[in-house]
């Protein structure tokens, strides 16, 4: 990734961005995004039993600030990111879904 001189030092303040609601095959998640040039920055929470509708090629940099997602690879591995943890993938490296049992808040940049 290349931030680009052109984004100028700034300050996000979370609770001042609309959120929208994208529903899942179960559950739902509450996105708020920003995009910085071709960065897009968002703050996500998927409710209690959520499982995402799609499987994702996007390359990601997620950190978990609460809760717990568990993250299915295509392959058929599984990882769990917990309060303090981040994960991160390339564009097209390995497709991947997430879900939440009990709900989970992300930061995630893309």
């Amino acid at each position: 990734m290349k931030i680009d001189s052109e984004i100028k030092f700034g300050i996000t303040d979370w609770d001042q961005i609309p959120a929208d609601r994208q529903e899942g095959t179960t559950g739902y998640a509450t996105r708020r995004v920003k995009q910085f040039g071709a960065i897009r920055v968002r703050m996500v929470e998927y409710s209690a039993n959520y499982l995402a509708d799609h499987w994702c090629d996007k390359g990601h940099v997620i950190f978990c600030i609460e809760g717990e997602m568990i993250t299915d690879l295509e392959d058929g591995r599984t990882f769990v990111l917990s309060k303090g943890m981040s994960y991160q993938v390339g564009d097209n490296a390995e497709r991947h879904r997430s879900r939440s049992e009990k709900g989970v808040k992300l930061f995630v940049v893309d």
